[in-house]
């Protein structure tokens, strides 16, 4: 199993992934989201330059809003400063997009933009298509050394549905879950991935890297998930996977997805969406508000023990290794955490201390 530190993207906050570094955490992650946080790039190149052991990579970048060439040159650039720890995570922009009140991008695109994407950086000249003219394309210069294509940039392929599954196995070489999978999704997960696989003639590595995204709270000496400390390291979480949960309902007018775990407030949560301040036909600008980044006073109600439970690696430590144990036993390769802003060093440190020192 692998350790994932993902930070909310301050420009000044690089520095958490230095200690990310020192507390032995395999990966940093900066996430990509042009709305709401710095450039994703710029926080990758501060850290490149700062640290020297840590794997650093998007987590993840936002295909709609890059074109692929710009992409694959970004993160290229950023392997030329930390060659050979680097990877690029790339999505089809559920945030991003959505706080635009625009939609992801659709699965063939984001096929296609992987295939361009994967040939670049292996050096290849690809046929690329932009504003209805198609054109072949490679790097120039690679032999000055303006990016690094020398050392492998391993892609990782935020996927959760089937189409983007498939996508992920035929031009990636790992995927990331937005949220916490239970074992048995996990492979069917594994499964859809091993189907794109195939229809392209690849054979699924069997180094084909897992990860899934949640965070963590170390339960303390008569803590509870109900403890205000607990709220407080894992509810901007909890809220983004919420936001998530009601902008799917509302695109597609069933809610049987929703876990049982959020039932219990739901129906209230949706009451609290319908009552915002902003206008219906703009209220993309205010659901997000603090996404993954700090929790919004008005939606702590909505962080209950049972919403924790669901989205969160919460308790004590041997209760999270077991948890992790299984994960690992249903082909789960790392877990990434992204835990508030405010609160982001003191979850890594708990996190590092009680459970990657005894994993």
């Amino acid at each position: 199993m692998k350790f994932g530190a993902m930070i909310a993207t301050h420009i000044g906050d690089w520095q958490i992934l230095k200690l990310a570094e020192d507390l032995g955490y395999d990966h940093g992650w900066v996430p990509d989201s042009q709305m709401i946080w710095s450039d994703c790039y710029a926080v990758l190149a501060l850290a490149a330059a700062n640290t020297s052991r840590i794997k650093l990579g998007t987590g993840v970048s936002i295909a709609p809003t890059r074109i692929a060439p710009v992409t694959a040159h970004s993160i290229a650039s950023i392997a030329a400063l930390a060659p050979g720890r680097v990877f690029l995570g790339l999505g089809t922009g559920h945030t991003a997009m959505r706080v635009m009140g625009m939609k992801p991008m659709k699965p063939k695109a984001f096929r296609e933009y992987l295939r361009v994407v994967r040939g670049l950086l292996h050096g290849e000249e690809v046929e690329y298509s932009f504003n209805g003219e198609t054109r072949d394309i490679r790097f120039l210069h690679l032999d000055r050394k303006f990016i690094d294509l020398d050392h492998e940039i391993p892609i990782w392929v935020a996927a959760n549905g089937p189409g983007a599954l498939r996508a992920a196995g035929a031009y990636g070489d790992g995927r990331i879950s937005a949220l916490n999978e239970p074992p048995e999704l996990a492979r069917q997960s594994i499964a859809l991935i091993g189907e794109g696989a195939a229809s392209v003639g690849r054979e699924l590595a069997n180094d084909f890297h897992t990860a899934a995204l949640t965070s963590a709270v170390v339960l303390g000496p008569g803590e509870t998930l109900a403890s205000e400390r607990v709220i407080d390291q894992c509810g901007s979480q909890v809220a983004a996977a919420l936001h998530y949960c009601y902008e799917n309902w509302q695109q597609s007018g069933d809610d049987s997805f929703i876990p049982p775990g959020v039932r219990n407030v739901w129906d209230e949560y949706c009451d609290y969406v319908g009552r915002m301040s902003t206008p219906e036909h703009k209220r993309y600008l205010q659901i997000h508000d603090g996404h993954c980044s700090y929790l919004v006073p008005e939606e702590r109600r909505f962080i209950t023990p049972e919403a924790i439970e669901t989205w969160i690696l919460a308790g004590e430590p041997d209760a999270i290794i077991a948890k992790l144990r299984a994960a690992e036993a249903a082909g789960l390769r790392e877990i990434t955490l992204l835990p508030p802003m405010d609160h982001a060093r003191r979850v890594f440190r708990d996190f590092a201390t009680h459970v990657i020192a005894r994993y």
